[in-house]
Order: C-alpha cells, then structure tokens, then sequence
C-alpha cells in the first residue's frame, strides 16, 4: 500500500485561502487520488477526487471555490481552497485508490489534517 501523508491545515477566517498537500512514499500516477472530510459528529465525505487521467470530481459544496490537482513526478496531490467558510472546518485526508469509485471509503488513508476556519 502507498503511505500518505497530509500538510499545510491550520486555521483561516472567513473567505481566506489555504492549502493543503499530500505526499506518498511512492508512485501516484496509476491511482485515483482524493480528498475527503470529516466534521465532528459527521460522516466522512468526499470532497474532490481526481483519476490518473486527470478527470475532477468536486462536492456541490465546493464547486468554484476548490481546487484539486496532482503532481505525479513529485507524488504528490493538492487541494487549494479558496472563499473558506465555516462550514468547511473539518480533518482533511488524502485517499489513494485503484478505482475512482468515490463514494466508497476504500484505499490508503493519511492521518489527516485539521482546517478550522474562525473569526
């Protein structure tokens, strides 16, 4: 399995930028690559998924204002987020996997980072 590892959370006001990357310990380019949050007391959901093609997929709540992308000579993916909200305060993880299936919760998980945003 690819290990995974998250960076760059930390806390943000209202409508600032932030973000986040995820590096693995080996080859990203034959992975689906994914972002997904978790709020407490909620679900993990999916936030934006990119395949090895290339091809996006955002949640509604985060089209326009998220960015997803990947760099495979670094292994390495990103998540750009802009016109936080408080509602995006969650842990963050990055997901490796094999099918772009996205709604299931399968694949290689990193530890997570914490985004807070707050006045």
């Amino acid at each position: 399995q690819v290990q995974l590892v998250e960076s760059g959370g930390g806390l943000v006001q209202p409508g600032g930028s932030l973000r986040v990357s995820c590096a693995a310990s080996r080859s990203i380019s034959g992975y689906a690559m994914g972002w997904y949050r978790q709020a407490p007391g909620k679900q993990r959901e999916l936030v934006a998924g990119i395949t090895s093609g290339g091809s996006t997929k955002y949640a509604d709540s985060v089209k326009g204002r998220f960015t997803i992308s990947r760099d495979n000579a670094k292994n390495t993916m990103y998540l750009q987020m802009n016109s936080l909200k408080f509602e995006d305060t969650a842990v963050y993880y990055c997901n490796a996997r094999l099918r772009a299936i996205w709604a299931t919760l399968f694949g290689s998980w990193g530890q997570g980072t914490q985004v807070t945003v707050s006045s």
